[in-house]
């Protein structure tokens, strides 16, 4: 197993231990996520899930057609998602939505098990290798297992997943700034504090970098997930593109 699956692996059994428990009342309780309830969160991400599933085993093409019509309408891809949970959650329980999910993850953990970690995919902002396809879904998973556990009074321990979430949103800052119409930043490192202590560093390879971002792993990947304002981080960047990284740095497409 690759070391993106093993870390995919342990979020899925995070979140999954905590829904195990929940009860019908819990399932429908406000999320993290403005108007969505924890079913709510936890469908998108099943939705989600299905469409990387269907991006490691070459039929995303097809899957994209599948869904076409809920998109036609949307503004951007948060509207897309948004528009998703619409169409589905009046249809479901809380467990088929839960089920839904576990099966899901589980099909796509053996997806992931069954490709070369270098294989390109297609995915939303074009094609990608697998391993970094299932980095984003580990990203996606630990916001979201927030969005669950925050409002249900659950407090959740920040372990060595969020190094290669930081990772990410290193790595996908030029798509970041493009996404937003900016030209792309000049060599960008960040230097940040991993759960444990040790600093996790990530260097632009060849010239020196111009702009430098450190602090907590923490609160970047918080930052990069929007949960967070960088004003409300201990997030420190210098440098000519410091104040732009902070502004649009993020793990999702």
């Amino acid at each position: 197993m690759s070391v993106e699956l093993d870390d995919l692996s342990a979020q899925h059994a995070e979140l999954a231990g905590i829904l195990q428990g929940l009860d019908a009342a819990a399932w429908a309780a406000p999320s993290r996520c403005e108007g969505w309830s924890v079913a709510d969160v936890v469908l998108h991400l099943a939705q989600t899930d299905e469409m990387a599933l269907a991006s490691l085993e070459g039929r995303l093409p097809e899957h994209v057609e599948a869904v076409a019509g809920v998109w036609a309408e949307a503004s951007d891809v948060d509207d897309g998602a948004a528009r998703m949970v619409a169409q589905e959650r009046a249809h479901l329980t809380a467990h088929d939505v839960h089920h839904r999910w576990l099966d899901g993850a589980a099909a796509l953990r053996a997806a992931g098990s069954a490709v070369d970690p270098s294989t390109r995919v297609r995915w939303v902002a074009g094609e990608l290798a697998a391993r970094t396809l299932l980095t984003t879904r580990l990203a996606e998973c630990w916001i979201h297992t927030g969005d669950v556990a925050a409002p249900l009074g659950i407090e959740l321990p920040s372990t060595d997943r969020l190094r290669p979430i930081a990772r990410l949103a290193w790595r996908t800052l030029p798509y970041a700034f493009a996404r937003a119409g900016h030209p792309a930043p000049g060599p960008v490192a960040f230097h940040l504090t991993g759960p444990g202590g040790a600093e996790w560093r990530f260097d632009p390879e060849g010239d020196a970098a111009a702009t430098l971002v450190t602090g907590s792993a923490l609160d970047l990947c918080r930052l990069a997930g929007q949960r967070a304002i960088a004003a409300d981080t201990d997030l420190q960047a210098t440098g000519p593109d410091g104040d732009a990284v902070l502004a649009l740095v993020r793990t999702f497409a």
